[in-house]
């Protein structure tokens, strides 16, 4: 099945799809397919409305090859935020969307570096409607939550800079999306080597588990990023070693290393 994500005119597949499969489970799918959390998700295909996630795409009349349609919620800034996050570069000049919901460059007096005016820190000046009526502490839930979800969009994108902008700027890498899938599962899906180094760098889990019981490591290894897991595993036993300067340790020997300790275990049992 293939998705459009109409604010940028990405298209992904997901595959293994099914006529009862529910609309929850393709969001759960997309949350790693596309980069995208599942709370900010809006499904529709051809003229029908937004679907509900206890619909089957059965229900909908779904054909094979068909497209489906996945829009970001417009409310509180969050599409403004995810085209930001999918672009990548903090430096670059922010945007609006017009009513006909097409990318326009704001006037030189209305631009500014396009991440870190969206609220992403709290420093920022970014306002929303909804935001306007939070208490300070509120408030900084709120940052939280949007700091998060351009990390994992851009953690998922494979834009270095930008992760490293976010963190630098107090994102945390242990926070999760609905699917309990942290920045570093987006990293590791797309085989983002940079990002990951980024994540781990500042404290990102290689063992966290998500909803579905997966882990950084075992998501790259499902899907044949070998170098990504490789990365990870480097990093873990870095760590077990206590070395902090990689400088120190070479992967090679941090290979040979686990793979005596494993084979040691087996000639016990």
């Amino acid at each position: 099945m293939r998705v459009l994500l109409e604010e940028t005119g990405e298209m992904f597949q997901v595959t293994n799809c099914r006529s009862d499969m529910t609309v929850r489970e393709l969001k759960e799918e997309l949350d790693l397919t596309a980069g995208i959390p599942l709370d900010l998700q809006r499904l529709q295909y051809l003229d029908q409305g937004i679907w509900m996630d206890d619909t089957t795409l059965q229900f909908h009349d779904v054909v094979p090859g068909g497209i489906i349609s996945l829009c970001v919620w417009r409310h509180d800034g969050w599409t403004e935020l995810v085209l930001a996050a999918v672009e990548g570069d903090p430096s670059k000049k922010s945007y609006f969307l017009s009513s006909k919901h097409q990318q326009e460059e704001l006037p030189a007096s209305r631009a500014c570096p396009m991440l870190s005016c969206l609220g992403v820190d709290e420093d920022s000046l970014y306002q929303t409607a909804n935001s306007q009526r939070l208490e300070h502490k509120q408030r900084k839930a709120w940052i939280a939550h949007r700091v998060f979800v351009a990390l994992y969009v851009t953690s998922h994108r494979g834009h270095s800079d930008a992760v490293q902008y976010l963190l630098e700027h107090g994102a945390s890498c242990l926070s999760r999306s609905p699917m309990g899938r942290t920045a570093l599962h987006a990293a590791a899906a797309m085989g983002r080597l940079d990002c990951i180094n980024h994540l781990l760098n500042y404290g990102a889990s290689i063992n966290e588990k998500d909803a579905r019981g997966e882990t950084p490591m075992s998501l790259a290894r499902r899907l044949n990023h070998r170098h990504s897991e490789q990365r990870m595993f480097f990093f873990y036993w870095m760590a077990k070693s206590g070395t902090t300067d990689p400088k120190n340790l070479t992967e090679n020997k941090v290979l040979l290393r686990a793979k005596s300790k494993s084979g040691s275990k087996k000639s016990q049992v």
